[in-house]
């Protein structure tokens, strides 16, 4: 039997500077990925120029240099070819499933949320259009290079079942409100919801549920009160808006001291580090100081209150004081996307433009809102969001070769400001190759489409005699 040597062996081997035993076999691991420029969002914010990033099943085992190759084997070796090996970036606020509805309202509808979203929900939604649209939002989200997302919606066992085919990683929030809705029957039937759904994926890798009262001006206290308990109980997450609207504290019931919401929430004894704030918009800083003594995440969506007429949030002052916060799209009706690449300039930029000031909210800082930063508002940081041993392996790659993303002098402001969905070429999801050279690897694309444009050809007569009616009837259902 012939036995090879390698030529570095044979080498010492002449030279009599060593022996077959004396070179230390390299480790066995599941995947390596190498000759990337490599954004880890650790600490010290490190980019490792032509860098290595080494995983062993779900987990990040080493990052840095091209030294590391030698320490390694793998049964997979992926060649990042000069881009962006970047921690998966995190949505920290979406309604995943709205986006069987994306395009549609865009009349010019005044109250569009009470008088199209609400009546159109109640009249389409389904638990196999919860879970259909969830396939095609989670698949929107792998191919744009969001590994993490955290949702507020019905059916979240549907929408469970659909994110894991995928394979990406989700928090998902069942929503409790006052009135009924497609999966409780009953005015906050979503609770009782909630419990079963977190019982049943309570200990899932890749599932976080939660709970998800709509607002405090749609869940009553002694309610709010209620999660609060169970959440502290069951130890999970809760997600809410929160000052989305200028008008929200006269809204709230029970709140005769006209408190704002994020008050009035401190004074019934529910704000606290289990809840994610969705919006923020409408607070000032005795707010930002409330939620930052609490250790409240928030899910910072500018491109969605931008085209929502909703108003600025004051993340600049948030992202100073160390509040934890993320960026969120909102739902596929809100900005029309669930990726996070416009997201990010408009996360810049809006700030910029509030503050008349192009010294704030740098490229770099933008990139940390969309990894470590949104993994903080979900409380997650410990387990995604940076490059560093020991965490979850979440982990994509840009390239960098198209011509949009030419010349690549900063990292940061070619992500920010010139990349989009399509330059996300490798999507992995705990140490899971989910994205490919822009192919999902788990799902029939096609089937996802057939059954979309089904659903497509069932709402659209539906929903343009509703907009109709709420163009002609502005003040319905408010």
């Amino acid at each position: 039997m012939r036995i090879k040597i390698s030529l570095i062996t044979t080498l010492l081997l002449i030279s009599g500077c060593g022996s077959l035993s004396s070179i230390p076999p390299a480790s066995q691991v599941s995947l390596i990925i190498k000759n990337g420029q490599v954004i880890t969002m650790n600490g010290q914010k490190q980019l490792i120029e032509n860098g290595v990033v080494i995983i062993n099943n779900d987990t990040i085992v080493a990052v840095g240099d091209q030294t590391l190759l030698a320490q390694y084997q793998a049964t997979r070796i992926i060649d990042a070819q000069n881009g962006i090996v970047m921690p998966g970036m995190v949505n920290t606020h979406n309604h995943l499933p709205m986006i069987a509805f994306r395009g549609l309202g865009e009349e010019g509808i005044e109250n569009r949320l009470f008088a199209y979203f609400f009546p159109l929900e109640s009249e389409k939604l389904s638990r196999d259009l919860i879970y259909q649209a969830t396939r095609l939002g989670a698949i929107d989200l792998a191919q744009s290079g969001v590994t993490t997302f955290a949702d507020m919606y019905y059916h979240v066992d549907e929408m469970a079942k659909a994110t894991k085919e995928i394979g990406l990683r989700a928090v998902l929030g069942e929503t409790v409100i006052k009135f009924p809705v497609v999966d409780a029957k009953q005015p906050y039937g979503g609770l009782e919801y909630a419990q079963k759904f977190i019982t049943q994926y309570q200990h899932d890798p890749l599932i976080t549920p939660a709970f998800a009262p709509h607002a405090a001006y749609t869940v009553s206290k002694q309610k709010l009160q209620q999660i609060n308990t169970l959440s502290k109980k069951l130890n999970v997450p809760v997600l809410i808006h929160v000052g989305e609207f200028g008008n929200e504290a006269a809204r709230i019931n029970d709140n005769p001291k006209q408190l704002s919401p994020v008050a009035w929430l401190k004074d019934i004894g529910v704000l606290d580090q289990r809840m994610v704030l969705a919006h923020a918009i409408h607070i000032n800083q005795a707010d930002i100081d409330l939620i930052k003594q609490s250790g409240a995440g928030i899910a910072y969506n500018p491109m969605a209150n931008a085209k929502g007429a909703t108003g600025i949030a004051p993340a600049w002052e948030m992202y100073q004081q160390r509040v934890p916060m993320g960026l969120g799209t909102d739902g596929p009706m809100s900005s029309n996307q669930v990726d996070l690449w416009r997201t990010l300039s408009y996360a810049a930029n809006m700030q910029r433009l509030k503050h008349n000031d192009r010294t704030i909210m740098i490229p770099e800082q933008v990139i940390e809102l969309a990894t470590i930063g949104g993994a903080r508002a979900l409380h997650m940081d410990d387990k995604i969001g940076s490059l560093e041993v020991g965490k979850k392996a979440d982990v994509i790659i840009v390239e960098t070769q198209s011509a949009n993303m030419m010349p690549n002098y900063n990292p940061y402001a070619t992500l920010v400001y010139q990349a989009n969905p399509s330059n996300v070429t490798t999507t992995i999801v705990n140490g899971n190759i989910v994205m490919e050279q822009r192919q999902m690897v788990h799902v029939d694309t096609a089937d996802v489409t057939r059954h979309i444009r089904a659903i497509e050809a069932d709402i659209t007569a539906f929903a343009k005699e509703l907009a109709k009616k709420a163009i002609t009837s502005p003040s319905l259902m408010k």
